[in-house]
């Protein structure tokens, strides 16, 4: 019987993947069987990255330059990944960022950047490499939102809305696309442990905040961006067939609701 997470012969274009939960995905759905197109505004950073993920995983693991925040140069990178690996038959949007500040102490500047790569960025992406899915009737969609995007997180208030809309218009989707047999899924992360999350943690605001959600977390842990990758792994795969429209929380049980 053929293990239903195989991925050979399927290509997988993954978002933020030079670093953190991105990577972790690469090298995941690599292992698979799967080709990757690493799309990263770190180019250089990504290019390393898709050099080891191949010496590993023995795949064809390409990297492109791709601005999420910008819809022709997604356009661009789609058309790239498209000369390279002639398909993408896996969109993972992965690439996010933020700044813990709360509200009142942000700025419209910070709102804008936020927005842009934490939403408009999966619009931006699913524009660009959606039709191509339509045309050959088949694809899978996993879109990385977050738990604050179901609870509210302090100091992330326009950062919980950009992943609550990334919900929504995941769910949206997954009801548009079910036509052209193209299944499009959520996953809700807790904290990882990831570059950006050290970044993040050099302030004492959000070092307070994150420790306090460590501290909630039933399992008493960060997780691991492996952790999210397998999540991702089965969400991509034939395992998951018949599962679309769908949120899986991988977090340590911070947020028990479905």
């Amino acid at each position: 019987m053929k293990n239903p997470t195989d991925l050979t012969g399927k290509t997988a274009f993954v978002t933020g993947a030079a670093r953190g939960i991105g990577r972790a995905i690469a090298d995941q759905l690599a292992d698979s069987g799967a080709d990757v197109v690493i799309a990263d505004l770190r180019h250089q950073e990504a290019q390393a990255t898709a050099a080891e993920l191949r010496r590993c995983s023995h795949r064809a693991v390409h990297a492109v330059r791709a601005d999420v925040t910008s819809l022709s140069d997604m356009q661009a990178a789609r058309d790239e990944a498209l000369k390279l690996a002639g398909k993408i038959d896996i969109l993972v949007n992965n690439a996010g960022w933020d700044k813990l500040a709360p509200f009142l102490k942000t700025t419209p500047e910070l709102w804008d950047r936020v927005i842009g790569i934490n939403y408009r960025g999966v619009l931006n992406t699913c524009y660009a490499i959606l039709p191509h899915m339509v045309e050959r009737k088949t694809g899978v969609v996993v879109n990385i939102s977050s738990d604050s995007a179901r609870a509210g997180s302090m100091g992330e208030a326009v950062y919980a809305g950009c992943k609550a809309a990334v919900i929504a218009f995941s769910k949206t989707l997954a009801r548009e696309h079910a036509r052209d047999n193209i299944r499009v899924n959520v996953i809700c992360p807790g904290l990882v442990d990831t570059p950006l999350l050290a970044e993040i943690q050099q302030e004492e605001f959000p070092r307070k905040i994150l420790g306090a959600v460590t501290g909630a977390t039933p399992l008493k842990r960060l997780g691991k961006p492996e952790e999210i990758a397998l999540a991702v792994l089965f969400l991509a795969s034939e395992a998951a067939a018949y599962i679309t429209g769908q949120v899986l929380g991988v977090d340590g049980g911070l947020v028990m609701a479905g």
